[in-house]
């Protein structure tokens, strides 16, 4: 980023970046303010805890590519995910190559061969914040289709833009807003593993809960099966039932509900916490 009128347009980018801190304008302008230097594609904002489902806080995903970009993600493959595996390690850069992270690796991978192959991602890129409490937030940017992986030229120019990247992100996490709504707090870690337990036993059978359970801890369909016992068609048919029970239609939209439940934790005092956030009462708090 050399180029006196790359340096200008990168000035006035990442300002409007800065005036939406704490707004949901700033994820777009944040990217906008990338893309006007290198250009990505699929640009994804992830939230990551050690012991939660990932939680995706904004994407600039087609349609069509919904599906393979974020609900086969959490499906499970997030566990083998180079990247989420390095945030969850006390990262300690601010940006990450996919290539790098993967030492050469990736297509011999579980990962690659299960998920990451289906994506038609050349190349990927993170920026990474550390946060309290376990958690970290990723800004995720791919090369997919027929678009070359990055240059190192354009690389160079994505780590000169770590640091103020980095610094604006976890900013953005710390308006109120933003951590009330989204952030996992300290001092209540030893309620997750509660929550993982009694979320949905109210309106599901047992054997729902127990596939429940897994689909909330990460495991994908095979996994749950041979941990439970059971057939995988037999998995995946408790699976569309619990959609239907919880009345929601991805694992993405289960995994907010789980998350927004949590905080109704308290007033559940060890009972199903999405029988206190589903009453009238609780939806309005």
């Amino acid at each position: 980023m050399t180029d006196i009128s790359q340096l200008s347009k990168w000035n006035r980018d990442i300002s409007r970046a800065i005036a939406a801190l704490g707004t949901e304008r700033f994820f777009p302008a944040l990217i906008e303010a990338v893309n006007g230097q290198v250009k990505v594609d699929y640009p994804q904002v992830w939230l990551y805890h050690k012991d939660l489902p990932p939680r995706v806080l904004y994407h600039a995903i087609p349609k069509q590519a919904l599906t393979s970009q974020i609900d086969d993600y959490l499906e499970g493959p997030y566990r083998e995910d180079p990247f989420y595996q390095t945030s969850m390690q006390q990262p300690r850069s601010k940006i990450y190559r996919l290539s790098r992270v993967a030492m050469g690796k990736l297509k011999d991978s579980d990962y690659y061969r299960d998920y990451y192959s289906r994506t038609g991602s050349s190349d990927e890129v993170v920026y990474l914040s550390k946060l309290h409490a376990g958690n970290v937030i990723n800004l995720s940017m791919m090369r997919v289709g027929d678009h070359d992986p990055f240059s190192d030229e354009e690389y160079e120019s994505l780590y000169l833009l770590a640091e103020p990247i980095s610094e604006l992100l976890k900013s953005h996490t710390e308006h109120t807003d933003f951590a009330a709504t989204n952030l996992i707090q300290p001092g209540i870690d030893h309620q997750i593993d509660l929550a993982f337990r009694t979320f949905g036993e109210s309106l599901l059978s047992p054997r729902e809960k127990d596939v429940l359970e897994l689909m909330l801890r990460g495991y994908g369909t095979g996994v749950s099966a041979e941990r439970l016992g059971i057939a995988v068609e037999t998995v995946r048919r408790h699976r569309k039932s619990i959609y239907r029970k919880l009345d929601v239609c991805s694992q993405t939209d289960l995994f907010s509900l789980f998350l927004n439940a949590m905080s109704c934790m308290g007033q559940a005092a060890g009972s199903d916490p999405l029988s206190i956030y589903m009453s009238p009462r609780g939806s309005v708090t």
